[in-house]
């Protein structure tokens, strides 16, 4: 079956119309036209948010868990169709698509236990008969920014703790997939009609291409821009936000190394470089880009590695033994071949797809194209001589989401992860740096842009802190000891 013909079989299976629209999408498998949407209304969907927001901040945070548990029964229903629609629209292979729309299920059920769980502080006052606490409140209407590299588990990871945390959600994915996103608020639209009498507007989707985007974050009613791109995509979208005060939670390019040291296991090594560097046809923030290896182990590792990238299998992705992709399009082949040059290998695979083989580039010193993010699966090769060194070169980046060890010395490891170790957002040992569990806060640090997404207290940010303080005695003693008598 052709991706358009599949594409078209699913969509029909989840109730989707994308027959009609001026925003076409193009499978990378093949190339081909799989479908066509409506581009949206920013001001429209902004105007909606603002009045369900009025309504939904009201509601008890267990109740909006309600919703977001509804969702995720609808979205393990359809688990199978939406990853294959996944696979087809993103070109990566079934088992990532499988894998990502998971992540949306467990985020679903983080969120659920979270809504009973959105606690403030009691503080100890100073002053006599006094009580202070703080308390988190709903924000307001929440824009959620997608890339296509994941185009559905992102706006999930937003939208689960958005709901709880009181606000509505305004999603624009990326215009290289937006059926998936249809897809996704079929279910969601689903999930609302079984929860009864939701707001109008409280989750909305606006396709479209950058000026939709612009048109959203400069709109005041947003009052929370989560964009998840390019470096240079979050240059321009966290001034303009600030500009107006709103807030912004952004994660960016990553340049993510791996370092493995002369006690290091090699056969777990190789097997974690090759899914972050190969993976989603390298197209991961979270992809390994620099391996970063002690010179006494280094020819071995690095031979093998070369090995794996030969002999791993590169074609369709619904393939069930393909485990690397299609490029999105064309414009991500060129950006390869700018690095490469005749270097790049092209593999026949599908006609009309852009399929490249895994490379390796082993690097003198860490400049040039080593310091940027080249959205393709290319991994360069750092030797060093002293862990001193390897730190050094895994910081040495403007970049810093993720990075990982491989050692069995208890000394080095623990020193990778102490303040003066890695200076990513995530550090791990004795696995690669791609493929994080919702469990835990996802971003990182410098050009990556610093926000949080997904699991530990990421929900703070889809929340407004108050302080309160509450005088339940008959005097009115001030802070600081502070003397402000009034004359009689």
């Amino acid at each position: 079956m052709s991706p358009a013909q599949e594409a078209s079989s699913i969509l029909q299976e989840l109730g989707v119309d994308a027959t009609s629209g001026d925003l076409a999408s193009r499978s990378p498998i093949d190339g081909s036209e799989i479908g066509k949407v409506l581009i949206g209304d920013p001001a429209a969907a902004a105007a909606r948010a603002a009045k369900a927001f009025e309504q939904w901040r009201i509601v008890p945070a267990p109740r909006r868990g309600e919703l977001v548990r509804l969702l995720g029964e609808e979205l393990r229903a359809a688990k199978e169709p939406l990853a294959r629609l996944v696979s087809i629209e993103s070109g990566k292979i079934v088992q990532e698509g499988l894998g990502e729309v998971q992540e949306m299920i467990d985020i679903c059920d983080f969120a659920v236990g979270l809504s009973r769980q959105l606690y403030g502080l009691t503080i100890a006052s100073e002053r006599p008969n006094h009580r202070m606490m703080e308390q988190w409140h709903p924000l307001g209407p929440v824009l959620v920014i997608s890339a296509f590299n994941f185009p559905v588990a992102v706006w999930a990871w937003n939208a689960a703790l958005a709901l709880v945390c009181g606000n509505p959600v305004i999603w624009k994915p990326s215009e290289k997939t937006p059926l998936t996103a249809e897809a996704v608020m079929a279910l969601a639209g689903r999930a609302l009609q079984r929860f009864g009498e939701p707001p109008a507007g409280l989750v909305q989707i606006v396709q479209g291409d950058r000026d939709v985007a612009e048109a959203l974050v400069d709109d005041p009613r947003v009052a929370l821009v989560s964009a998840t791109g390019s470096t240079a995509m979050g240059a321009v979208v966290g001034p303009r936000v600030a500009k107006r005060f709103g807030r912004v939670l952004l994660e960016l390019g990553g340049n993510n190394a791996t370092i493995v040291c002369p006690s290091a296991d090699l056969s777990l090594a190789e097997r974690a470089i090759l899914f972050s560097a190969a993976g989603t046809a390298g197209q991961r923030c979270t992809t390994l880009r620099r391996l970063i290896v002690h010179e006494s182990i280094a020819d071995r590792l690095v031979g093998r590695v070369k090995q794996l990238f030969a002999n791993v299998k590169v074609g369709d992705p619904r393939d069930l033994d393909t485990l690397v992709g299609p490029l999105i399009d064309e414009a991500a082949f060129e950006g390869m071949r700018r690095v490469l040059s005749d270097r790049i290998e092209r593999v026949d695979a599908v006609a009309g797809g852009f399929y490249v083989r895994p490379s390796v580039i082993e690097a003198d010193a860490q400049q040039g194209t080593v310091l940027q993010e080249t959205f393709a699966p290319i991994l360069y090769v750092l030797r060093y001589r002293d862990f001193e060194e390897a730190i050094a070169l895994n910081n040495a980046v403007p970049q810093g989401l993720s990075s990982s060890i491989f050692t069995n010395d208890l000394r080095e490891a623990e020193r990778f992860l102490s303040a003066a170790g890695s200076d990513c957002g995530i550090a791990n040992v004795n696995i690669g740096p791609s493929g994080a569990e919702i469990g835990g806060a996802f971003g990182g640090e410098k050009e990556t842009g610093g926000g949080r997404e997904s699991g530990s207290d990421s929900w703070r940010a889809y929340m407004r802190r108050q302080t309160n303080t509450v005088n339940y005695g008959t005097d009115l003693p001030l802070a600081q000891g502070i003397r402000f008598d009034v004359p009689p």
